[in-house]
């Protein structure tokens, strides 16, 4: 498996692999990554300006994944790590560390902190989280534009 930039080829595939995650854990509703604008054209989205990127996971040409960093609300400090999402084929597979460590040595050139949003129902995910250094917070950061999350978490970038 390979992790390379988002190319314009891709916008179909993740948004698929996006959708069916989120139809997968009951996310298929207003107030999630569901009903992102962005999400029809992540290529356009993350490649608007340097402090934004998207990382896909391919292997034998198929995109099986994906994460993107982006500037959060206002703040400049601080980004929000965002729709990561791997098809079952991948997970369990350490890919998604390999990800993770990918979105947030780009995330150190910009920004002090990074910032997610997801669900409880989302145990592996949340358990990946705490275990790569998120913190656990009791709400949303201000700014937030997904009302339905209802776990959310930050790391300090070093």
């Amino acid at each position: 498996m390979n992790i390379r930039r988002i190319q314009m080829k891709d916008n179909y595939t993740i948004e698929e692999i996006i959708r069916n995650c989120l139809i997968e854990f009951g996310g298929n509703r207003a107030g999630l990554a569901w009903e992102d604008d962005s999400l029809h054209h992540l290529y356009e989205y993350y490649n608007q300006s340097e402090n934004r990127a998207y990382w896909v996971v391919e292997a034998e040409g198929e995109v099986l994944g994906g994460c993107g960093i982006a500037p959060f609300g206002n703040e400049s400090n601080i980004c929000e790590l965002q729709k990561m999402y791997l098809s079952p084929s991948v997970r369990g597979s350490g890919i998604s560390s390999e990800l993770l460590i990918t979105a947030l040595d780009y995330a150190k050139l910009h920004y002090n902190k990074c910032y997610l949003e997801t669900l409880q129902n989302m145990h592996a995910a949340n358990r990946f989280y705490t275990k790569n250094g998120f913190q656990l917070l009791p709400a949303p950061l201000a700014g937030s534009e997904h009302f339905a999350c209802d776990a959310w978490y930050i790391k300090e970038l070093s």
